[in-house]
């Protein structure tokens, strides 16, 4: 096995199909081809640099794939220096261990301290191995891989942290009711809906909340607004517009509470390859009636100083009448934390279950083993 950057048109190539060519079509759903390419080409968002690298075998055919990339954010809100892969995949526990070995070679030139990931590109983005639920399919911005592969992270070494779950709600099981005129008085809110004209303007307060809710974990780093543009791109494309509902302030008219839900395109998404060219998104568009039959809830969250109100739960009651009304049958959601138990209750209490148990794999540096080895206990650490 070797270990190679991936440096040209052919290896990118190799790099984005390897998923498809491991595992079953309508499990998995792989990464879109432009943001990888944007990786590739030194393009996205991303502060800093981010590198593909691809695992032959002795035959030359690639057999693993991840991202090599840093984040000095991250190492800032953990106090420790670290080494991040994402978009990762093998075929076999050998391509991983070449993977590794690779990652800690990459990790103690740069004089950091541990290895963490899979995180694409960071852990408040698309991350994680799934631990559970492998018969379900994934879904965008969520991941996917066979049961066995849990098992090859930690028998090298890799320790579990950040364990999450996704969660699946089946619309109407349980009968929601919009909130009150009193209610949302008693709140001090008035409701608002995204209007596809006014994303560019809506999105920046959208950012404001979001990095004011979420920047208290332990995972979360500030998104910029160049992060933000390129996660949010195409949005009023797929928007339904009674799926952005917003909380404003009665009086100041401030944005202090929010839900996103997009209409679920994994299906079209695994039928392309991942390959979302103008000419796929223009059938998409005359094809989206066929992708509202079910939803993600891609984030939600409430500013820190009107949090515990209940502000969240009214938005999420007449998110449920809004799905049983536009038609959806379910809702899948991104990745929640274990530890964020009111979160997981905005969908426990409309009949929601887990979908898939999920985790980061974290392993420190063979030097800092050597010297002094990060521990869950240590202040900072993940």
């Amino acid at each position: 096995m070797r270990v190679e950057t991936v440096a040209d048109d052919a290896a990118f190539r190799e790099f984005v199909e390897l998923p498809s060519r491991l595992w079953p079509h309508e499990l998995a759903v792989p990464l879109l081809e432009s943001t990888i390419r944007s990786w590739y080409r030194g393009t996205s968002a991303h502060p800093e640099p981010v590198r593909l690298v691809v695992v032959r075998d002795d035959e030359g055919r690639v057999v693993g794939r991840s991202t090599v990339h840093t984040d000095a954010r991250l190492d800032e809100k953990f106090g420790v220096p670290s080494q991040l892969f994402g978009a990762t995949d093998f075929a076999s526990a050998e391509a991983a261990e070449a993977l590794f070995e690779h990652l800690d070679e990459t990790a103690r030139a740069a004089g950091k301290l541990q290895i963490l990931g899979p995180v694409s590109l960071l852990p408040n983005q698309s991350a994680g191995v799934i631990t559970s639920g492998f018969d379900e399919r994934g879904f965008v911005d969520s991941a996917w891989n066979p049961e066995w592969v849990p098992g090859v992270y930690e028998a090298a070494g890799f320790s579990r942290t950040q364990e999450a779950q996704t969660w699946i709600v089946e619309v109407g099981a349980v009968k929601a009711t919009p909130p009150t005129p009193a209610e949302l008085a008693a709140a001090g809110i008035r409701l608002e809906y995204g209007d596809k004209s006014k994303t560019d303007t809506l999105i920046p307060e959208l950012l404001v909340v979001l990095n004011a809710a979420f920047e208290q974990l332990p995972y979360y780093t500030r998104i910029t607004s160049a992060e933000m543009k390129a996660a949010t791109d195409g949005l009023s494309f797929l928007l339904d517009k009674k799926l952005l509902l917003l909380a404003r302030d009665e009086d100041s008219g401030e944005g202090v509470a929010f839900i996103l839900v997009l209409p679920d395109i994994s299906p079209f998404v695994q039928k392309v390859r991942g390959r979302l060219t103008a000419l796929r998104q223009l059938e998409l568009l005359l094809t989206r009636g066929r992708y509202r039959r079910e939803a993600i809830l891609i984030i939600q969250g409430t500013a820190p100083d009107r949090q515990g109100r209940g502000i969240l739960t009214l938005l999420s009651r007449q998110l449920q009448v809004n799905l049983t009304e536009g038609g959806y049958r379910r809702l899948r959601t991104t990745t929640v934390g274990l530890d964020n138990v009111g979160s997981a209750r905005q969908f426990s209490r409309f009949g929601g279950r887990p979908l898939h148990g999920s985790t980061l794999y974290r392993r420190p540096t063979s030097t800092a083993s050597t010297t002094s080895t990060p521990t869950d206990t240590d202040e900072g650490i993940v």
